[in-house]
């Protein structure tokens, strides 16, 4: 049965989100009465839900790496369906996030997308409706002081910690927005939801690294910021994968 663990997480949770679902497509629909922080507090309680459905714990580190002010852009691997679950959760502000459409089409994927604000593209078929797509995020980034999740792998295939290529072009939306850039590197989130093992909890990693300034990446093009984004988050992989020691978690879920 392919990817048990997330299926045991909708089952399990069915009379839930249902009923949290009709709410959330109310709440998407109703922006006069609802404000971001209230539809982004609701969909990390979906997600929460979710997350323990699935038997899933995560050890967050670096919170204090996260600015306090001002937009900026978080970019982060990616290993499974359960990457932005745990990323926007333990962000306790309004975090939108931009989305494959493809996954962004799933059942609960669909309305937390639309309670978070996210912004979906398909890079496949509508280049340059994803050229405005990005533009419009710098844009938010800079003027509005927004906060965005990005995948630069846009995808994964059954990679686990292992990363891919990054696509260089989501990196204009920070060299347009001119704002502080924020590498996350997950590690074992692939397990969370897309393995089959339903038996045993698992444990995930969460971690928020240095903040680069736009000062630091100005000089650079698309191809080298997401060479240099990368490079941060594989080294932090090679530390997880050392056995390193990183202290108190800053958070755990």
């Amino acid at each position: 049965m392919a990817q048990r663990r997330f299926k045991r997480a909708v089952f399990k949770e069915i009379i839930f989100i249902i009923t949290h679902l009709h709410k959330a497509r109310k709440m998407i629909k109703r922006t006069d009465k609802y404000t971001s922080e209230d539809r982004a507090k609701f969909a990390r309680e979906i997600m929460s839900r979710m997350r323990k459905a699935a038997k899933t714990h995560s050890l967050v580190y670096g919170m204090e790496n996260l600015p306090t002010e001002g937009g900026f852009i978080m970019y982060s691997n990616h290993q499974g369906k359960y990457d932005a679950i745990g990323i926007i959760e333990s962000y306790d502000k309004p975090c939108r996030a931009l989305w494959k459409r493809e996954t962004a089409d799933y059942i609960v994927a669909r309305e937390c997308c639309g309670l978070v604000e996210a912004k979906t593209i398909d890079v496949e078929n509508e280049l340059l409706a994803t050229l405005r797509t990005l533009n419009e995020i710098a844009k938010e980034v800079k003027d509005e002081g927004r906060v965005y999740l990005i995948f630069p792998e846009g995808g994964y295939d059954n990679n686990k910690n292992n990363l891919q290529e990054f696509k260089h072009g989501c990196f204009r939306c920070s060299l347009k927005s001119k704002s502080p850039i924020v590498p996350v590197c997950i590690y074992d989130s692939w397990k969370a939801m897309d393995q089959e093992s339903t038996k045993e909890w698992v444990t995930t990693q969460i971690h928020y690294l240095e903040p680069i300034p736009y000062e630091d990446y100005k000089h650079l093009g698309e191809k080298e910021l997401a060479e240099l984004v990368k490079s941060k988050i594989q080294a932090q992989l090679d530390l997880i994968e050392s056995g390193a020691d990183f202290g108190v978690p800053s958070k755990i879920l």
